[in-house]
């Protein structure tokens, strides 16, 4: 009952304010200038609680929800994942010209080896209805004089726990870019002093951007693994926009032959 009470008491009082605002808002023409001026700093402060709280309220309701790793995943997977960049904001959410080694969040890296950069990341919000990805990764490329480009992002540790030459690694990834271009991804699996290596390039010709690493292909020593890393290379990249919309890793055991 005491609830209900309240609830009521809520939607008086939220009415009745709504009235007076509404009132003094119909009457500001006439109203003395003294009171209109308190009547201006009250709206002033009123106003900017309300633009933050719809702001947040934007922010959390718009499609998907921020903190979401739900995305297709092969169903014998034991261990899948989307990079934190993707799921949550970021304490920064972009850099311009940014220099080779830089950090968006905590597990992506750009490398590039230019001598002037005219690059820049910027983490954006994902609102359209067939994202799953609450957020994704805008990258500019200006002018380009360099021999490389590339975004790497490391594999968290239970990524790499009990990893075999029996697991297949596979990339999904969501595209858009202004123009054509290559891009390749390259895992990097780091055991002792060794760094096993397999590339892929991504069929951005076709509708899912996917591709697999066949570890039974390597000289991976599976009990000195220490981590792992993808390497996505772009090729050409000058005066070109890409979005990434989404990247999301899985593996599984490979089926026995």
């Amino acid at each position: 009952m005491s609830k209900i009470n309240l609830g009521f008491l809520d939607g008086t009082v939220f009415s009745r304010n709504i009235q007076r605002w509404a009132r003094a808002a119909r009457k500001a023409d006439e109203t003395d200038l003294p009171t209109l001026r308190r009547q201006r700093s009250r709206a002033r402060l009123l106003k900017t609680h309300i633009d933050k709280l719809i702001h947040v309220a934007d922010e959390r309701l718009a499609l998907p929800v921020v903190g979401s790793n739900s995305f297709p995943r092969p169903h014998n997977a034991d261990w899948a994942w989307r990079p934190e960049l993707w799921r949550g904001p970021l304490p920064v959410p972009g850099i311009s010209s940014v220099e080779t080694k830089s950090m968006l969040g905590d597990e992506v890296t750009l490398f590039h080896d230019c001598d002037y950069s005219e690059l820049t990341l910027r983490q954006l919000r994902n609102l359209r209805e067939e994202d799953l990805a609450p957020y994704g990764l805008r990258l500019d490329v200006f002018r380009f004089q360099g021999s490389f480009l590339s975004v790497v992002v490391d594999l968290p540790e239970d990524g790499v726990t009990g990893l075999k030459r029996t697991h297949l690694i596979r990339m999904d990834a969501i595209v858009e870019m202004e123009k054509p271009l290559e891009i390749f991804a390259r895992l990097n699996v780091k055991h002792g002093p060794n760094t096993e290596q397999i590339v892929r390039e991504l069929p951005l010709h076709e509708q899912k951007h996917q591709v697999e690493f066949d570890l039974a292909y390597t000289n991976l020593n599976e009990k000195r693994v220490e981590r792992a890393w993808i390497d996505l290379i772009f090729e050409g990249p000058q005066m070109n926009q890409v979005i990434l919309r989404d990247l999301t890793f899985s593996r599984r055991p490979r089926a026995h032959l």
